[in-house]
């Protein structure tokens, strides 16, 4: 795994108090938790601090949390002890077809693994993703674009499954930040 994309985000979840606070789940997943279901094996891709992997793990789910950085899922694991936490860098991992129920993707865009998703998704699986837009180059001029979905991009990705739920556009979090995002549930055929 690229040592320094693993060192930097273990400082900012060391140092940094905006990363230390990510212990709560996103407020799009607990909107559309009525997708999840009722058991099964879900995985948090680039998990963080499991805040989405707490609320999975409270709604009786197995979750398998990925992260690159060893002090998020350090910090994971002392609060939620029967979350399988792994260090991963995504881009040169591999996971086996057709074994999750739930894929959750929040604020992590590698356009390289949206087929991978589709096929680790069990059939009926339940895909959710939440990330930053273009819109974001307003409210954040100094974002890196590489890292922002064009309009109507995510849509587009994952045509091939059935739309549940889509939006785009600004919102405003719970501690009154205000970001540009597109939001999907979608479930694999």
């Amino acid at each position: 795994m690229p040592i320094e994309d693993a060192s930097r985000w273990d400082q900012r979840y060391a140092q940094d108090q905006r990363f230390r606070t990510f212990t709560q789940p996103r407020q799009f997943l607990v909107e559309h938790a009525g997708w999840l279901p009722e058991g099964g094996l879900a995985l948090d891709i680039a998990m963080g601090l499991g805040g989405n992997a707490a609320f999975l793990l409270e709604r009786g789910l197995r979750v398998v949390g990925l992260d690159i950085s060893w002090v998020a899922l350090q910090r994971a694991r002392q609060r939620l002890p029967d979350l399988m936490a792994v260090q991963a860098d995504l881009t040169r991992f591999s996971l086996p077809s057709r074994t999750f129920d739930i894929i959750l993707n929040f604020y992590y865009l590698e356009r390289n693994l949206w087929v991978d998703y589709c096929r680790w998704l069990k059939p009926g699986g339940i895909l959710i993703v939440e990330t930053l837009t273009q819109d974001m180059l307003a409210i954040q001029p100094d974002i890196d674009p590489a890292f922002l979905l064009k309009p109507g991009e995510l849509l587009l990705a994952f045509r091939n499954l059935e739309i549940l739920a889509y939006r785009e556009g600004r919102q405003v979090s719970r501690n009154g930040h205000i970001s540009a995002v597109a939001s999907l549930v979608a479930r694999n055929s």
